[in-house]
């Protein structure tokens, strides 16, 4: 296995290392959303370290949800104006994934944006991520998924980027809504299913899916009312890692590859896209006589569900209601047929029928379920 990121999860993490921090450069370009880092109080914590050690910065906030290949390029000017020679994503996996594309970038001042879908060196600049929800865990993944508005959809670049350091602090959840716990750690826990149910499972990704499921199921109650104790908050934002460092092995599988299309044309948060097509990747891998049957009775045994039809409903009760038009499955459907790379992480053999299947099972089961 291959995960080179130093990590630290603690709190005050941030102000703890801080001459880590700043032995990264002379110039820091931070790569954050509009204000979510304002107010969970990471930003200050990296403000206050940069001015503590004398390190200039400058601050590129425009992030949007799904950042696009354009945005990156933005902050790719805005770093090279400002001759900046490292970068800081803080937040949850839009600011993250854009920060490892623009330090990629950044590295390659000359090239255009085609560079990212190209295939060349990985370099990039250092990079320090600070994670602020507890889902996507890409400050230990090497993957970076940005939106290409020419194709519409989301697709990840093709570098390899690590971060040279990660920091966790389950303090910067204290001040997220409900609504992003559920949609951040319902993407972990989808990380760590498609690396479960996965054609590159071993004895190491099984074992970070293995705790990462418990962290998960031992705070799954805090998608439903809320209320969390710092603890909690520290194991969910562990669990986030635990599942990245799963898939910065395996990759995501068979739901991110369905989810794209409700993200792009319908603006469904990512988690909770792949979340809809997850009992439905589930029941198709238990259907098989195989270790994938075992391994689908084992996630839903570990995260305390007695079928695929109690996880279902539980997504429905989680989300509310919300119809899933039958053309927008069946456009899901027909673009990641086109991506066999995607189909062949599955251990099983799928088919266009089986597909279908999976992207058709949580509406077919339980009517109108929310996304």
């Amino acid at each position: 296995m291959y995960m080179p990121v130093p990590v630290f999860s603690e709190t005050d993490a941030v102000l703890k290392h801080s001459k880590k921090i700043a032995g990264f450069g002379k110039k820091a370009l931070i790569i954050t959303g509009k204000s979510s880092a304002k107010i969970n109080g990471s930003l200050d914590d990296i403000r206050n370290v940069l001015n503590g050690e004398g390190i200039d910065f400058i601050i590129f906030n425009d992030i949007e949800e799904n950042p696009s290949v354009e945005t990156v390029m933005k902050a790719k000017a805005i770093g090279l104006s400002n001759n900046v020679d490292f970068v800081i994503g803080i937040g949850g996996g839009s600011p993250l994934d854009a920060a490892k594309a623009a330090a990629f970038m950044l590295a390659h001042p000359k090239d255009s944006a085609e560079l990212l879908y190209r295939t060349s060196d990985d370099t990039a600049l250092p990079l320090v991520l600070i994670p602020t929800t507890c889902g996507t865990g890409s400050e230990v993944t090497p993957i970076s998924v940005l939106t290409r508005h020419e194709f519409r959809t989301k697709k990840s670049i093709s570098h390899k980027i690590f971060a040279d350091i990660a920091l966790i602090d389950g303090k910067y959840l204290c001040s997220a809504p409900v609504n992003v716990l559920r949609n951040t750690a319902l993407d972990a826990l989808t990380h760590l299913i498609e690396s479960c149910i996965n054609i590159k499972t071993d004895d190491f990704s099984r074992m970070f899916v293995e705790q990462g499921l418990k962290l998960w199921s031992k705070n799954k109650d805090v998608l439903e009312t809320g209320n969390a104790s710092d603890e909690q908050l520290q194991e969910m934002m562990n669990a986030s890692a635990m599942a990245g460092m799963a898939i910065a092995q395996n990759g995501t599988g068979i739901p991110h590859g369905l989810s794209y299309s409700l993200t792009y044309k319908l603006h469904v948060p990512h988690g909770r896209a792949v979340g809809y097509f997850t009992a439905g990747y589930i029941n198709e891998a238990m259907s098989f006589p195989s270790s994938e049957n075992s391994c689908g009775r084992y996630i839903l045994d570990t995260i305390g569900f007695g079928s695929i039809y109690e996880f279902a409903e539980w997504y429905k009760k989680l989300y509310g209601a919300f119809q899933v038009d039958d053309e927008i499955l069946s456009e899901a459907v027909n673009e990641l047929w086109s991506n066999k790379p995607k189909l062949h992480t599955a251990p099983f053999n799928i088919s266009y029928e089986s597909l279908r299947r999976i992207a058709f099972f949580t509406k077919d089961v339980s009517g109108t379920l929310s996304v």
